[in-house]
């Protein structure tokens, strides 16, 4: 304990006042200094842009029957969210959990305020993420608790008892780039507490795809089964395993259903009972070769009879699949698909849904008990309802889920541009902020490229130049100023090889070079010419293998097998290129089977590893990212992941001698958080960005230790990150929750241990763009649009400082419950303090940290108020000064205290605590500047600023006028009623008062003009207000300046109000004063305001 510890505690114990320990709290032990941890830097928020103009993947959706105005979304890749209001607001509710992909929702029926979720996405594709099990809420979504099946990774379906709470059945797929994990049927009986595998298979790759309850008969169920499996190499999604399963019995014993159905191979099936006739029970059954059909049952499974060869189709069977029987119409079913299809005659025909402006890709679909004609499909694209039965569609235009693949930003005035490549919903590209006070809008983005969107890149220098591909490397090259796209893949000559391009191939500008970029498919491709002309610099990269004699579901398989290639990446592909800043023959090549590639000379030889040679890295693993150091030519970087064989491990490692030797510099990045980029900041060598699984993560020492960004973070994978330099701004792509910005990271710079151990530390940040915010929109934030209008936050307008603090600034009852802490948490006598400190505690001014501007003459500017807790904070200056209103009542929350603008140029800021009424300064000013962001069409006036200021000195004198006119006149109805009561003839005293009231109301007429015109807003004459709101309005949005107009009016404002100030002092200060002397001695009673009687 150190010695000042131990003198407060003597004094607490002796029950003696503590306010005389001088002007700042003791500091504390170094144990307890802020560690090097997220909660230091909660400060660094995620600003999230969208964009919500196509949203993302829905995998279910959950209609409340009870109040079909609330909805629960399980979005793919993001979470789960409510609305209580038919899509017009969203709440996010899973944001603090530890999985974001959703397989299924499950309702309980008694209560639907309790919410099943099942985490991990349950379909076919090549980018499914995986989830930890079971999650349980009891509050409609606020608080949730995990509830076990942590190996399942997928669970596609859950049921709950309609009678009884407790009782739930999961279907769980399990793993699909490994066998084990839980796979099967699960039932619980004490609400997830404990479970119990009922329905199971041998075969390590099958697993329970879907599930359904009987509505008449809560003891029968039907469950499918679904043998698949998918590596990098291949997928098959099918085999003997798969089937169709009845319980009679609550699901305690099982019979597999085969009369009429397929034999072999199936692969997806989905299944749905008609809600009608509980018998009827339909099957849509994927086989081989993206083959299949729907077939119907009457007989609640025991026989079957096929209807048609309807199946899936788009990506294949595999990503579809689910089938809804109608809750309105008998025989009517929905098979979800790329455009699904819709049968009202229970199988046998099928149309195509209408997908006239909706998104294609669906995967989920939802009734209102109340409306026949409504239904809610969830899509790739997002949600759409219609209300006349899929003729018309409303998008639900504001639930920003979208995946991105990758993210690139130009170098665009003012404000820079962020691109990025989607799952399924094109390569979009919108503003990092805007000039209005609405945000970023779903108007303010556009579509750069169609298809699924992948890697995006831009042309330093030239932000009217950027590039885009969709899958499996059809790169394009766009130009900005004509929307106008160019296809500029490289091609194989007659006689060279097939080319092999990963789904997510990788494109590079050279940082030496605007103009030449790099792609690549097996090989290594150069162009010099923006991909008007290509050559490739290397030979086949990859191992080149034959993909179909690969092992998949544990063995090579033969031709029989369901294989299904369409939809995915081909194999032995590079994946990414790194290029060295600093040695232009420097690069990297990172494969997808285990390879790096290195060539010094510019592609003419190079040099192979076997990622299985680094430390730690098994040989499967496929190269994320590869990095050249930004500082050290012999540096590198590289980012590796094993997940599609079923190891989640983060492998992040470092060479300093161009790749011979490595290091692992993952360190304290959790297991399961597998690394898909790094990146280096441009200015700190040490200072390194990791995006992950879940989270973000940076490192002020190299990689020794990794922070995770915890600021307004949801838990999502981020695909990508990279730095806008000019702005110091960490871009980053998730995949699932849209873009993310974290503003200025140049603090970060700054960071280490031991700065950390400093009592402060202040950082001004970048230049603070002048300008008015504009409002197309018009009103406030968001217009006049409703509530369902989308917009993303900007950056807060002005300049954003900010400071850290090592130690909470503690208040005197912060020191004493301090001291006291541990006494209670072991439960011993606290000492009752005295009253005089008790007292000194009440009436203690808190303790403060304030932020002061000057200008460069030293100026006061603007004092503004930060918190005094430890860690990093940002404060906003909004570039105004204060208002100089006058005061007539405190302030309330809409009151920002804000006058006019200051004009551009050096301004400092500077940090100081004031604790106990002394002010101590603890960083000295730092300089930043305030720069206009365009000239207008018209050149702005020299003196604006200065017009500006007499303003707001003209209306501090009227706003103090008009509120000590406003008391006399108070003071002259209290009068009144104060000559009634005096003694004797009070006649005089009444003419005297007359003439008072009819002073104040000619001030009043002067001032705010005839009360009679106001009151039915009738024209009156100007007045001294009116002219100074008039010239108020005209100067406040613009920075050009007063016009003649202004100057004019203005000018006759001062005029007048001379006169009105000279009355109204004479009316408060000599004839009210009089007069109130003259009631005193006619013994009337006292009126607020006037001198203390004798």
């Amino acid at each position: 304990m150190s010695l000042q510890k131990l003198f407060l505690t003597l004094l607490a114990a002796l029950g003696l006042a503590i306010s005389g320990l001088g002007s700042v709290a003791f500091a504390q032990d170094d144990e307890d200094q802020p560690a090097l941890s997220s909660g230091t830097f909660d400060a660094f928020k995620l600003r999230g842009i969208g964009p919500a103009f196509m949203s993302g993947r829905i995998a279910d959706i959950a209609i409340v029957q009870d109040d079909p105005a609330t909805w629960y979304v399980a979005v793919g890749s993001g979470g789960v969210w409510k609305t209580e209001n038919a899509g017009t607001t969203w709440k996010s509710l899973f944001d603090g959990q530890t999985s974001y992909s959703i397989g299924s929702l499950g309702l309980d029926p008694s209560d639907p305020s309790r919410i099943w979720v099942g985490t991990g996405e349950n379909h076919g594709g090549r980018h499914l993420a995986y989830g930890d099990g079971i999650y349980l809420s009891e509050d409609g979504g606020q608080t949730w608790v995990k509830k076990g099946l942590e190996n399942s990774e997928r669970i596609g379906k859950i049921i709950v008892h309609p009678e009884d709470s407790n009782t739930v059945w999961v279907a769980a797929q399990g793993p699909i780039w490994s066998a084990g994990g839980q796979r099967g049927v699960y039932k619980t009986t004490d609400g997830g507490d404990t479970w119990e595998q009922v329905l199971s298979s041998d075969n390590g790759h099958t697993g329970a795809g879907d599930l359904m309850i009987d509505p008449s008969n809560p003891d029968r169920l039907y469950a499918t089964t679904w043998q698949r499996h998918r590596t990098v190499a291949a997928y098959v999604g099918g085999g003997p395993e798969s089937g169709i399963w009845r319980s009679e019995d609550g699901g305690e014993t099982w019979t597999e259903l085969k009369t009429g159905l397929p034999e072999g191979n199936m692969g997806k099936i989905g299944i749905a009972i008609s809600p009608i006739q509980t018998d009827v029970v339909y099957a849509a059954i994927e086989l081989d070769r993206r083959e299949g059909g729907i077939w119907r049952s009457d007989d609640r499974g025991s026989s079957w009879t096929k209807m048609s060869d309807t199946v899936s189709g788009g990506t294949g069977p595999h990503y579809y699949q689910e089938l809804y029987a109608s809750p309105h119409f008998f025989d009517r079913i929905y098979l979800m698909s790329n455009t699904s299809q819709i049968s009202n005659d229970g199988g046998k025909t099928f149309s195509d849904l209408n997908n006239e402006l909706k998104h294609v890709d669906d995967h989920a679909l939802a009734f209102r008990p109340d409306d026949p004609d409504y239904v809610l499909f969830g899509s790739d694209g997002g949600l759409y309802e219609s209300y006349d039965h899929t003729k018309t569609w409303r998008f639900i235009n504001n639930l920003p889920v979208t995946q991105f693949y990758k993210v690139a930003v130009d170098d665009a005035e003012p404000f820079y541009y962020v691109y990025g490549g989607t799952q399924d919903n094109n390569s979009q590209g919108g503003p990092s902020r805007t000039d209005n006070r609405h945000g970023i809008r779903n108007d303010d983005w556009f579509i750069t490229l169609f298809a699924d969107g992948h890697q995006s890149a831009t042309e330093p220098g030239n932000p009217n130049i950027m590039y885009a591909q969709w899958q499996q490397g059809n790169l394009a090259r766009i130009d900005r100023i004509t929307g106008e796209v160019v296809h500029i893949q490289p091609q194989a000559a007659p006689g060279e090889p097939i080319m092999r391009w990963n789904w997510d191939a990788p494109i590079l500008v050279s940082s030496h070079e605007p103009t030449r970029i790099y792609h690549a498919s097996q090989r290594l491709w150069r162009s010099d010419d923006r991909g008007d002309t290509w050559r490739a610099i290397s030979p086949d990269l990859t191992r080149d293998e034959n993909r179909l004699r690969l092992p998949i579901q544990g063995r090579q398989q033969s031709w029989d097998a369901g294989w299904d290639l369409l939809a995915m990446s081909q194999y032995n592909t590079i994946a990414n290129v790194g290029e060295s800043p600093l040695d232009e023959n420097l690069l990297y090549v990172g494969t997808d089977d285990g390879l790096i590639q290195v060539t010094e000379d510019g592609g003419n030889t190079w040099r192979r590893l076997e990622v299985g040679s680094m430390p730690g890295v098994p040989d499967t693993a496929y190269v994320n990212d590869i990095r050249a150091d930004l500082f050290d030519v012999n540096t590198v970087y590289v980012a590796l992941d094993n997940h599609k064989y079923g190891d989640f491990k983060p492998y992040l490692l470092k060479s300093t001698n161009r790749g011979r030797t490595w290091t692992s510099i993952k360190s304290n990045i959790p297991d399961r958080h597998l690394v898909w980029r790094i990146v280096q900041d441009h200015e700190n060598p040490n200072l390194l960005f990791t995006a992950t699984e879940f989270a973000l993560f940076f490192s002020v020492d190299g990689g020794a230790k990794w922070v995770k960004m915890t600021g307004d973070a949801p838990t999502i994978a981020f695909r990508d990150l990279t730095i806008q330099r000019r702005e110091d701004d960490l871009v980053a792509a998730s995949f699932g929750r849209g873009f993310f910005i974290v503003d200025d990271i140049s603090p970060l710079r700054e960071v280490s241990e031991a700065s950390l151990r400093s009592e402060a530390m202040l950082f001004p940040g970048r230049k603070a763009w002048w300008y008015i915010e504009q409002h197309p929109l018009a009103f406030d934030a968001g217009g006049s649009q409703g509530h369902g209008y989308y917009r993303a936050p900007n950056p807060e307008f002005g300049a954003n400082f900010t400071y850290y603090l090592a130690d909470d600034i503690q208040s005197l009852e912060d020191i004493r419950q301090e001291r006291e802490k541990p006494i209670v948490e072991r439960g011993g006598n606290t000492p009752f303090p005295s009253f005089d400190s008790l007292t000194q505690e009440i009436l203690e001014e808190k303790p403060e940290v304030h932020l002061t501007v000057r200008d460069s003459a030293g100026n006061v500017v603007r004092r503004i108020k930060g918190p005094a807790k430890k860690g990093f904070h940002r404060v906003n200056w909004d570039l105004r000064f204060p208002s100089q209103s006058a005061l007539t009542r405190m302030p309330g929350e809409d009151d920002d205290g804000s006058g006019f603008l200051v004009s551009p140029g050096q301004y400092t800021v500077s940090l100081s605590k004031r604790v106990r009424g002394v002010t101590t300064e603890l960083v000295g000013p730092q300089a930043f500047n305030v720069e206009r962001l365009r000239d207008g069409a018209l050149p702005a006036q020299a003196d604006a600023s200065d017009f500006w200021a007499e303003i707001s000195a003209f209306d501090r004198s009227v706003t103090a006028a008009a509120a000590t006119l406003n008391d006399a006149q108070r003071r002259i109805d209290l009068m009144k009623v104060a000559v009634a009561r005096a003694g004797g003839d009070v006649t005089a005293l009444d003419n005297r008062l007359t003439a008072l009231r009819d002073e104040a109301n000619a001030l009043d007429a002067m001032m705010n003009g005839n009360q009679a015109r106001n009151a039915i807003a009738e024209r009156t004459q100007p007045t001294v207000r009116s002219r100074l709101g008039l010239v108020m309005m005209g100067v406040g949005a613009s920075t050009y300046g007063p016009t003649q107009t202004h100057r004019d009016q203005f000018g006759y404002a001062q005029a007048e109000f001379a006169s009105v100030r000279d009355r109204l002092r004479t009316l408060t200060e000599s004839s009210i004063p009089a007069f109130e002397a003259e009631l005193a001695a006619a013994g009337a009673p006292w009126v607020a305001g006037s001198a203390l009687p004798q």
